[in-house]
């Protein structure tokens, strides 16, 4: 029976299709870039805000830029040769 399960999974295996990203290899760089470079000049803009008693603004714009950064380091990343 076991036999049988493996022969089974070395066929679907032979037979599926190799995988292909979503985003073309060659444009992680520039993604990286323009993701980081975005989070870099959102960190001096929430560096310089107002402090409010509420902090809405502060909130969005962290959140906004550890997005951009997150996705930036893994497309740095996999640009390297890392892929996650």
């Amino acid at each position: 029976m076991a036999l049988l399960t493996l022969d089974y999974t070395q066929a679907l295996h032979k037979a599926t299709p190799p995988f292909a990203p979503f985003i073309p290899v060659a444009l992680l760089p520039y993604i990286a870039f323009v993701l980081l470079g975005a989070t870099f000049a959102l960190a001096f803009y929430f560096s310089t805000l107002p402090k409010d008693k509420i902090p809405v603004r502060e909130l969005a714009v962290a959140s906004t830029a550890s997005l951009l950064g997150g996705f930036g380091v893994v497309a740095m990343f996999c640009n390297a040769g890392v892929y996650l």
